[in-house]
């Protein structure tokens, strides 16, 4: 009996000389643990039911949470018959490439019945990312918001708000997804557009039977609300407002920029914006349209079509009281740009600048080490033989940088670059330049053929690189949402028209320019960026709309390791899947 009571004593003494250890905690980084199984569940959407693949039976994924500088380690377990792989945007991986999700870039996929535990820490960021799937066209219905908390006790750099809403917004098929691009990678033609587009999962009331599959938020007068915006969409560009409202841009892809107002946000699939939305100070007799539809710049069919969810007030108990308190209240409709509006794009584009001072500095690279010159559009592939093709005269629709329309290796890049075996996977002739010019903006070329590669670009560690990327009008000058793993990169200069190297770089911004991890280059026209190559590893940069990184519109940055210590990357997790 003795025994015990001392050891409740002493088991009291250690608890009281661990306090100080538990308060400090509450101020340094935590490891948040969540478990992801990967299911199939039947939803029914436009009157229509179909299975789809999500995270723990939940439509949109589960939101993850998190503050600067903690550490998450995410497992994933395969309960479906695809081959599955989860990519976390946005987030840096410092040093953890493992983690980053590409199918055969930086991992083999799950295969059915596996898992694989994502292990990285959030380093340097805070504010709204997404996580979605990252192989064929999985991320249609897998996907979820990544929310970074600042650290303890800091604030927002603008005004706290009364309540914070993710607002992801979506696309939605009746056919099966899996099918329909397979089929449209074997017959060369571009695969059937989207039914609808949805805003948390839900269509809204434009869409047939749908009134019922509506998001509504519902506002106290006066109070204001942040809205995390994150564009899910596989492959549209979207317009975004809510009647008679006015919203504050206060940050995007997870920086904080210079806060400006607007009553229209562009949002890119890959990209995320960070709004702020003031209630009106009474509650008026009406709600208020929350719609999203499409910016559509190139010559190819898309969904034309609007998501709308609705903004309902809250009533005070005196007002609810009174005899109109069943009145349907009348729907303000918001006003949207032309779906083709470019020089909207343009003129919203440029108003998004870091905020650049000294607590938010904008570490733009001065001087630059190496310039590379990217053509970023579409072209053709020949069709094989004894098969008729259904692109533009009997060819295959392809999408290229640089001519190159890469090739996905059957293994992970970054394991065959870790352990010096790249030969037979892939190349690093990736051309800095294009081989052939051309007037890129002005009339095609009369071969618009591409070539196939599995090629990269190896960069020594801390390379200071600018990348002007340049959209061409082979097939249709399109804007194409570019989005860079392991890094978020400057948006330094963009124009119409061809990139001109001896007049365009006298105006690029180098003092408060736009950071971002996906930017849209212009349709026939082009951006420059710059981004230090400080993280060791292998990162994709691709196209964000899902049809052109299938068509090849995808390329590789090899980032060797430097000679420190933290400057080189870890070898791999044990549970790493295997192709």
């Amino acid at each position: 009996m003795m025994s015990s009571q001392i050891r409740v004593v002493l088991f009291a003494l250690s608890a009281l000389w661990l306090l100080p250890e538990i308060a400090f905690a509450k101020h340094a980084a935590i490891t948040r643990h969540y478990k992801f199984d990967i299911k199939m569940k039947n939803v029914t959407r436009l009157c229509q039911s179909k299975s789809i693949m999500t995270v723990n039976g939940q439509f949109p994924g589960p939101r993850i949470i998190a503050r600067e500088g903690d550490r998450l380690v995410i497992k994933v377990v395969n309960h479906v018959q695809y081959n599955v792989t989860l990519h976390w945007h946005g987030i840096r991986q410092l040093r953890s490439g493992w983690a980053d999700g590409p199918a055969y870039i930086t991992q083999c996929p799950i295969q059915t019945g596996q898992s694989y535990v994502y292990n990285f820490t959030v380093t340097g960021q805070r504010g709204t990312l997404f996580w979605h799937a990252h192989i064929s066209w999985l991320r249609v219905t897998l996907y979820g918001p990544i929310v970074i908390l600042p650290k303890r006790h800091v604030s927002y750099p603008f005004l706290q708000p009364f309540k914070e809403v993710p607002i992801i917004f979506g696309e939605w098929w009746k056919a099966d997804t899996e099918t329909l691009i397979s089929q449209a990678l074997q017959t060369g033609a571009a695969p059937n557009i989207s039914d609808a587009y949805t805003i948390n999962g839900l269509p809204g009331p434009s869409y047939n039977c749908s009134a019922k599959d509506t998001f509504k938020l519902n506002v106290k007068p006066g109070k204001t609300y942040l809205l995390r915006l994150i564009n899910a969409a596989l492959n549209d560009e979207l317009f975004f407002s809510v009647a008679n409202h006015t919203l504050t841009v206060v940050e995007a892809d997870a920086v904080y920029v210079k806060p400006f107002k607007t009553q229209i946000v562009l949002i890119s699939p890959g990209q995320t914006t960070n709004v702020l939305l003031r209630a009106k100070s009474k509650a008026p007799g009406a709600t208020f349209a929350m719609s999203a539809r499409p910016y559509s710049s190139g010559p190819a069919a898309f969904d034309n079509t609007t998501t709308t969810g609705i903004l309902e007030y809250e009533k005070s108990p005196s007002s609810a009281s009174n005899s109109n308190k069943n009145k349907k209240l009348p729907l303000l409709q918001a006003v949207l740009p032309k779906f083709n509006d470019s020089s909207f794009a343009m003129k919203f584009n440029k108003k998004i600048r870091s905020l650049a001072n000294a607590k938010f500095p904008a570490n733009v690279p001065t001087k630059v080490d190496r310039r590379f010159f990217f053509t970023v559009g579409l072209g053709t592939l020949p069709c094989p033989k004894n098969q008729t093709c259904q692109g533009p005269n009997n060819t295959k629709l392809a999408a290229s940088v640089n001519n190159v329309s890469f090739v996905q290796p059957n293994t992970a890049i970054l394991q065959a670059h870790f352990f010096n075996k790249a030969k037979g996977v892939f190349t690093t002739d990736f051309p800095a330049n294009p081989l052939i010019k051309f007037n890129y903006t002005g009339t095609p070329p009369s071969n618009i053929m591409v070539n196939n590669g599995t090629k990269v670009v190896a960069l020594p560690f801390n390379t200071r690189v600018e990348l002007v990327m340049q959209d061409t009008s082979i097939i249709g000058a399109e804007s194409h949402p570019l989005h860079l793993h392991g890094f978020n990169f400057f948006v330094v200069g963009r124009g119409l028209g061809n990139f001109n190297p001896k007049k365009d770089p006298a105006k690029f911004n180098l003092v408060d320019p736009a950071e971002r991890n996906t930017v849209g280059v212009p349709s026939g026209g082009w951006v420059a960026i710059r981004f230090l190559a400080d993280n060791p590893g292998v990162w994709f940069m691709h196209c964000h709309l899902e049809v052109h990184t299938s068509w090849g519109l995808k390329m590789v940055w090899v980032v060797n390791d430097g000679k420190g210590r933290k400057q080189k990357l870890p070898p791999p997790p044990s549970d790493l899947p295997k192709c």
